[in-house]
């Protein structure tokens, strides 16, 4: 393995799941004795910062430049970053959630970290067709990592993205803090049993379909006999929870579905339940998924794109239903409840740190 120094571009450390994964990446590439720093254009935090991992705050994105920003204003903020970089010299910068600003940036061995699928994300033909222009603009004969073969392919084939290169490249994860973080104790409502419900840990809103979840539910219940509940996990915009909380009682299932709310750690919930259920109608790589497989809790999925496929692989295929397919998806979930699958290391092997870093190491080097 050859020793390389690589440079992680993002905008902030806030608390979403891109830069948690970045972060991890970035510290795990460290212990591997990569030189390894993370650049930050500006200082918002909220995640626990690995002991070690170098981390410099070049304070480009501001209050003044979010509200006059233009081309003019990215490239002022792209010759900083390119002054940072081209002091400490990686080998391979790696840019996430910030690509309007470092797609200036004239570096031979940059890459752009895409975690989502942009091709399903808009129902609009105009709003749609301005979102793939915009990437064909920021990406088009660039280096890009895609964060699975699903978004690559949805890049390429949807969106008409003609890059230098895309790298399929799996978010790295290790089991143990996973299953650390689930031993906290639990306390589950009245009527819920460990291991006899099934479990949706998401966001509330339109795009992870909790609607066609609640639906497909009522129906394992009316036509396949279901008799354990269902749990929620997550918040939303008021709207969105008035919404749910509407449909909830408009299908009689009251006394059937316990949502709890968000919680900061659901790895308890994930543990002991029967089943992670996922309806969502776009993601890129859904980590609920993965996580929930670490923990050996067998998982169901609409085959949305992109990711479900390439996580729900050997006899799991079996509990992967299509998007708008809910009698389906109510199948799978009542013979889930008959018969669970039992997860083994095979399931999650692809998605392990060790099966993954070496892929990031792998990057073509090339000092500028």
């Amino acid at each position: 393995m050859n020793h390389q120094r690589i440079a992680f571009v993002i905008e902030d450390l806030y608390g979403g799941g891109a830069q948690k994964s970045l972060l991890y990446t970035a510290d795990q590439l460290r212990q591997r004795g990569h030189d390894v720093k993370v650049f930050t254009l500006r200082d918002k935090v909220e995640h626990r910062l690995p002991d070690g991992l170098d981390i410099e705050n070049l304070a480009v994105v501001t209050r003044l430049t979010k509200a006059t920003s233009t081309v003019l204003t990215e490239k002022r903020q792209a010759r900083k970053v390119q002054k940072a970089l081209s002091a400490w010299q990686p080998e391979v910068v790696i840019s996430c959630s910030c690509d309007k600003i470092t797609r200036h940036l004239d570096w031979p061995n940059l890459y752009f970290w895409i975690k989502s699928d942009v091709s399903a994300k808009f129902s609009d033909p105009a709003a749609r067709d301005k979102a793939f222009a915009k990437v064909r603009r920021f990406y088009g004969g660039r280096k890009v990592i895609a964060v699975s073969e699903g978004v690559k392919q949805n890049l390429e084939q949807v969106v008409g993205l003609e890059a230098e290169t895309i790298i399929p490249i799996y978010n790295p994860y290790e089991r143990e803090p996973f299953v650390a973080m689930a031993d906290e104790p639990l306390s589950l409502p009245a009527g819920v049993e460990k291991g006899r419900y099934l479990l949706s840990v998401a966001a509330i809103e339109p795009r992870k379909r909790q609607d066609r979840l609640l639906r497909a539910y009522r129906q394992a219940r009316d036509e396949h006999g279901l008799d354990i509940p269902l749990v929620l996990l997550g918040k939303g915009k008021p709207e969105n929870e008035q919404r749910l909380k509407a449909m909830i009682g408009e299908l009689g299932l009251d006394d059937h579905i316990h949502w709890l709310g968000y919680t900061a750690n659901p790895y308890p919930y994930i543990l002991d339940a029967l089943a992670m259920v996922l309806t969502s109608d776009a993601e890129g790589l859904p980590r609920v998924l993965i996580e929930a497989l670490l923990l050996h809790t067998p998982v169901i999925s609409v085959d949305c794109p992109s990711g479900p496929k390439e996580i729900l692989t050997q006899e799991l295929k079996d509990f992967l239903v299509a998007r708008d397919d809910e009698a389906g998806l109510a199948s799978a979930m009542a013979r889930m409840a008959k018969a669970p699958v039992t997860i083994e290391p095979r399931h999650y092997q692809q998605f392990l740190t060790q099966n993954v870093l070496p892929k990031f190491e792998a990057l073509q080097p090339g000092l500028a």
